[in-house]
């Protein structure tokens, strides 16, 4: 195992940037960088040892301080969308950004994590980011201390393990925000991926992309991942969940959930034959298809564009705040937020 460092520039405040290169024996490498601790890049042999970066984002700097569709972000500290903006916890109201019809995405657009420069120490297989937040900022309440590490194994497991504490009832809500495209970044749409979730149960939304409170069943719907599918077989199809979102935006509901890091999701690319299992110990995971990437230039130039990576987004399910039937994302002095994401990249003939 190796970490390396590099300069990837100055950030619009005048903080240096650098990007950290994380690398194993079997040929593959990841970069993080401080600015927003970013996941910038994947490079994982595929079925002929070919090996190339799944991971959509950008070359400079400088597209990263924009990155209007969150490419490798690391979002909180409340990811996903909080009804009407608002929320409560023991009888005090909180008010969020309002950025999203009305609603609460992702914090804030220009405050929120994926816009910070975060304090780093590099170890010999990992990087450790971490923030501290003063109370009241971003709406939240709370003097709070986050911390993300980055590592790399010799199975070609990615490890990101999440820690949160506050002095305050507060809530956290992280997730990583990375695209994936595992015939490469920028060699097409995801619709020919194929998928399987151990989640028999999802959140529907409403008219907009707000949980109901509903824990429905995937059975019999373009919903169900439980046996493996291909992105794209159904999510155009007539189905008003779908409608809603632009196809599959929606958060799954992890089956046998008990605070143990398990297997929910595996993806595999049918050309290159590369796999990605899917690990955590949080209770749902938003899989989001890309509906609404907007087309632009990424990586040497590449145009991506609607479909052109998929998120596995771990997390509490949105609206959290507002639905006590959901599992409580309310953390403070008697509940530090503690959590593992593992992506497990591999090959299939």
């Amino acid at each position: 195992m190796a970490v390396s460092k590099e300069l990837f520039g100055t950030c619009k405040t005048g903080e240096k940037i650098y990007l950290y290169t994380l690398s194993n024996q079997k040929g593959m490498s990841v970069q993080v960088t401080n600015f927003g601790a970013i996941l910038v890049s994947v490079r994982t042999p595929d079925k002929t040892g070919r090996t190339e970066d799944v991971a959509l984002g950008f070359d400079t700097l400088a597209e990263y301080e924009k990155n209007p569709s969150f490419f490798g972000a690391t979002v909180g500290p409340n990811a996903n969308r909080v009804g009407g903006a608002r929320f409560s916890i023991d009888g005090e109201e909180y008010r969020l950004d309002v950025n999203d019809s009305g609603n609460n995405l992702h914090t804030h657009m220009e405050g929120a994590f994926h816009k910070r420069v975060w304090d780093v120490q590099e170890g010999e297989d990992r990087v450790l980011f971490s923030l501290t937040e003063p109370d009241g900022s971003l709406g939240l309440p709370g003097n709070r201390r986050v911390s993300l590490s980055y590592a790399l194994t010799e199975e070609n497991r990615l490890e990101l393990h999440y820690h949160g504490e506050s002095d305050r009832k507060t809530i956290f809500n992280l997730t990583n925000h990375s695209y994936f495209n595992l015939e490469g970044e920028g060699k097409g749409r995801i619709e020919d991926h194929v998928l399987w979730m151990k989640a028999s149960h999802y959140t529907p939304v409403g008219t907009t992309p707000i949980p109901t409170g509903e824990i429905a069943p995937v059975t019999g719907t373009p919903m169900d991942f439980t046996k493996p599918a291909r992105v794209g077989e159904r999510i155009d199809g007539d189905f008003s969940q779908l409608k809603v979102t632009g196809g599959y935006d929606h958060n799954w509901v992890i089956d046998d959930f008990d605070g143990s890091v398990k297997l929910f999701a595996k993806v595999t690319a049918p050309v290159s034959g590369r796999t990605m299992k899917a690990y955590t110990n949080l209770p749902g995971v938003q899989f989001y298809a890309g509906n609404f990437i907007d087309t632009q230039k990424g990586k040497g130039g590449k145009e991506y564009g609607k479909r052109s990576g998929l998120c596995l987004e771990t997390q509490f399910y949105p609206d959290t705040p507002n639905k006590p039937e959901f599992p409580s994302s309310v953390f403070g002095p008697d509940r530090i937020y503690d959590y593992t994401t593992i992506y497990e990249f591999g090959v299939e003939a």
